[in-house]
């Protein structure tokens, strides 16, 4: 008790307070803009904290990582394009309850979840340190491994009807993550001999494409988010946060959940919200189906989610493992100030150890509170044209993608996994399932390598690893079970096989075969699991292509918005794709702040073509205002000189170059230059 009143006082203080505070807001504003995240944050903080006492400094970045996966929650409601990837799963219900005039709910249900899950992970944080070593190292790789196949059976439960367009879209997820150096022998895998694909497809652009373009793509045919522009919602917040503690078990259970896994090193927040949504799909209640806006769908993650932070914080203060990126980030802070992870933490550290726990709990329920208060404000988005939505959400989207690397593949790679999502949300495909695969892809090999250069085929035999595959099996044969009264059932698990989306079939079929012939000349530790895998996925797919071919003759397939390759390429798909090329093709011509601000005056001014409006160059000047202040003012990054001014710079160069030649040609004919 004296510890916890000695970490109370101290983090009372008001300069303590202060930075929590400053701490919370930052984190709230980069949650919102999508591309961005915790490990942005805490990169962005840390040369902040070299003049502040211990407390402070970790008051403000605690502060801000414990709450980006609260405000994230907002773009992935009201827009469909998750702020982090830690906001995907939240799209699939979120998104659809907004499209049908309860954003408020929506976003009242995941504040509430968030701000009990938050506090749920920081009082197991603070219960769970003294036991906590010998509870991580009873898992070895076998038991790692055995969690990630796991969390790859969540497909069944993300695919709708549709199960082996699941799985396929799974195994095409997790071979995209295997692109990239191998890190057991060093050989290039998969990366077309460019330096940029070495360390693998950045997630959050693979996620901005997948999710944000598609979706965007989606509203802009739409015309707004909700579906009718005479919805209203009131009361809808508070209905929402009565909806979160109606569901009190699931919120328990999903928090519990997300601090466990948290605490495992290497199970990144994107599996867990995963498997917290997969799990909450398994108990759907009344009310819609999950993917059609389930209220549990969206209080499963964000319960799960906010509670990692706690767990993920477990084997980072118990003995210096690292339990997600930005606790290795967190690290580096501690040696900054000279504070060691460990034992001494539970001992002459205490009561920093407290004021971490507190800070936690405290950041979780500021930054709720205030996302409550602006709830009314914010669910009035759902009810704004696209045409004003859509090129502003692109502009940020674009950013958040451009900044992670700075470099023109960063763009071309969000218009290919953009191009990908349409398709996938076009024909019925599994984005989530993608997602799951991509984000497991890396876990699946390191595991799976290490597992098997250890014990061999042994591993099967753990206890542990038993336990687990009895309950993926229970899991699967419930799940695939085929209802009495569905007599029709095609032999890929829907109730009818689509054959307009043949050709994504075969497309995704040569792509597998591409990458299994360019992996057969790498080293064996390389290339065995890519080969296993795209065997798997050329077998559904051969599968998939019989089932099309055994109901080709049947006379109206269930799912009729599934595109041909012909409807894809010239329809308004291809139109949106055309306004995310301009933007790309100004941001690299003419810099971060120029470009957006010419792609908003053209869009917007094409828009008002037929009336005098100022409205286009305020939103223009608006927009770069804002822009500024994030990455100019505040993160204060280097970005690259723009094409415009290196032609300029070139022309320049050429024209004095010329005026020397012709001086000295003057000159040398009697003229004085």
């Amino acid at each position: 008790m004296g510890v916890l009143i000695e970490a109370l006082s101290e983090l009372a203080e008001p300069l303590r307070l202060g930075m929590l505070l400053l701490g919370v807001v930052l984190g709230l504003v980069i949650g919102v803009i999508p591309g961005l995240g915790g490990i942005f944050g805490l990169t962005l903080l840390i040369p902040l904290t070299y003049t502040l006492d211990p407390i402070s400094a970790l008051a403000l970045l605690l502060g801000m990582s414990a709450v980006t996966t609260t405000s994230d929650t907002i773009p992935a409601v009201l827009l469909g394009v998750p702020g982090t990837v830690g906001s995907a799963a939240t799209v699939l219900d979120g998104h659809e309850m907004a499209k049908q005039g309860h954003a408020a709910q929506a976003l009242g249900a995941a504040y509430m979840a968030s701000l009990i899950g938050g506090v749920f992970g920081a009082l197991v944080l603070a219960l769970s340190l003294p036991m906590m070593r010998p509870l991580v190292l009873l898992l070895n790789y076998g038991d790692l491994l055995a969690i990630t196949i796991f969390g790859l059976t969540l497909v069944a439960l993300l695919s709708g009807e549709s199960k082996i367009r699941g799985v396929l879209a799974a195994l095409l997820g997790v071979l995209v993550s295997l692109i990239g150096l191998d890190p057991y022998e060093g050989a290039e895998r998969w990366t077309m001999g460019s330096l940029y694909f070495w360390g693998g497809v950045p997630t959050a652009i693979v996620f901005l494409g997948l999710f944000g373009l598609s979706e965007l793509a989606a509203l802009s045919g739409r015309g707004q988010i909700q579906q009718s522009a005479n919805m209203s919602d009131p009361g809808g917040l508070r209905r929402g946060m009565y909806d979160a503690l109606r569901h009190w078990r699931l919120v328990l259970k999903s928090s519990a959940m997300g601090t466990l896994l948290g605490a495992v090193p290497g199970i990144g927040v994107t599996v867990i919200e995963w498997i917290a949504y997969g799990n909450a799909a398994r108990h759907p209640g009344p009310g819609p189906a999950f993917g059609k806006g389930n209220i549990r769908g969206v209080i499963g993650p964000e319960s799960a989610n906010n509670a990692k932070e706690g767990g993920a914080l477990l084997p980072t203060l118990a003995f210096g493992i690292p339990g997600s990126a930005p606790m290795a980030i967190l690290l580096g802070a501690f040696a900054i100030h000279g504070i060691t992870a460990g034992p001494n933490m539970l001992g002459d550290d205490a009561p920093l150890l407290v004021s971490m726990v507190l800070a936690v709990a405290v950041a979780n329920v500021i930054g709720a509170v205030i996302c409550m208060g602006l709830t009314p404000q914010l669910a009035k988005i759902a009810s704004i044209p696209a045409t004003l939505i859509v090129p502003v959400s692109l502009v940020f989207i674009g950013l958040g993608a451009f900044s992670t690397n700075k470099v023109p593949h960063d763009l071309m790679v969000l218009l290919v996994f953009g191009l990908l999502g349409i398709a996938f949300r076009k024909s019925g495909w599994s984005r989530p399932a993608f997602a799951l695969g991509f984000v497991l892809g890396p876990s699946l090999e390191r595991y799976f390598v290490l597992t098997y250069q250890i014990s061999g085929w042994n591993w099967l035999s753990q206890p542990f690893v038993l336990i687990v595959f009895a309950i993926i099996a229970a899991g699967l044969l419930r799940r695939l079970r085929v209802p009495k009264e569905r007599t029709t059932m095609a032999i890929d698990g829907s109730a009818e096989a689509d054959f307009r989306d043949g050709w994504l079939i075969v497309s995704v079929m040569v792509f597998v075969a591409t990458l299994a012939v360019a992996a057969l000349p790498l080293p064996n530790a390389a290339r065995i699991l890519p080969l296993i895998v795209c065997c798997f996925a050329l077998s559904l797919g051969f599968l998939l292509m019989f089932s099309l071919w055994m109901n080709r003759k049947k006379s109206e397939p269930i799912q009729e918005n599934a595109p041909t390759i012909y409807e894809f390429i010239s329809g308004p798909a291809a139109k949106f794709i055309m306004t995310v090329v301009l933007l790309a093709v100004l941001l690299l011509g003419f810099g971060h702040l120029a470009g957006p601000m010419i792609f908003i005056l053209i869009i917007l001014s094409t828009q008002h073509a037929k009336k005098r409006s100022w409205s286009p160059v305020f939103w223009a000047l608006g927009i770069t205002a804002v822009s500024y202040l994030i990455f100019d003012l505040v993160a204060q990054q280097s970005w690259p000189t723009p094409l415009a001014f290196k032609i300029l710079s070139v022309i320049n160069s050429s024209l004095q170059e010329v005026g020397h030649q012709l001086s000295l040609h003057l000159n040398g004919i009697g003229y004085e230059v």
